[in-house]
């Protein structure tokens, strides 16, 4: 069916205007021709290509984002990742362990599958509420320090390690949160760099 041209001339109604055409000749050269590289194409403006069209958001999108996004919800999260994890870590070590069961009293004798799996259940506890503190800690303290930085790179995580590695080691003594604030710091540095 072909659109009537209105009387003036001008052009035909429709239901908005025309959105810009992507041009893909300039696309492609930054992807596969001569310009292809990572920071030719991180340069690359979106608006220089015609704009790359994106639906609006509903306000439900963007409530679900801010909540996402905050630090209460990422440290929950963590804790939660982290109690999983040490769980499993916990159960894992203790069905590994030889001495799961063990009484002191009577070396020799064999322990009951209701001991064992008592101790593995202690273990996993036990584990997965330290790994769940963790976590929620270096979470929390990651996006703390990222918000009053207000950049998002490998500082941050060298910083909330060695603030989360000195707060657990500092009940032990200054010289052990000394430690504990290096060791996490290294550690959340290798982790960050392999991750990025």
């Amino acid at each position: 069916m072909a659109a009537a041209s209105s009387p003036a001339g001008s052009a035909p109604a429709g239901p908005g205007p025309e959105p810009a055409q992507l041009q893909y000749s300039l696309l492609l050269e930054h992807l596969v021709g001569e310009r292809r590289g990572p920071r030719q194409a991180r340069a690359l403006d979106p608006a220089a290509l015609g704009g790359i069209p994106a639906p609006p958001r509903s306000e439900e999108q963007k409530l679900i984002e801010r909540v996402m996004e905050s630090c209460g919800f990422k440290a929950a999260l963590a804790c939660v990742g982290g109690f999983v994890l040490g769980g499993a870590f916990g159960v894992f070590t203790a069905g590994i362990d030889t001495n799961v069961g063990f009484d002191p009293k009577d070396p020799y004798r064999t322990p009951t599958a209701k001991e064992v799996l008592k101790d593995m259940g202690q273990r996993g506890m036990s584990y997965a509420k330290n790994f769940a503190i963790v976590g929620a800690m270096f979470s929390c303290t990651e996006c703390l320090v990222e918000s009053y930085r207000g950049k998002s790179d490998w500082k941050n995580s060298v910083v909330s390690g060695c603030i989360t590695g000195g707060a657990i080691g500092f009940r032990a003594g200054l010289k052990a949160g000394a430690i504990g604030c290096g060791g996490f710091a290294a550690f959340s540095a290798v982790i960050d760099y392999y991750l990025r």
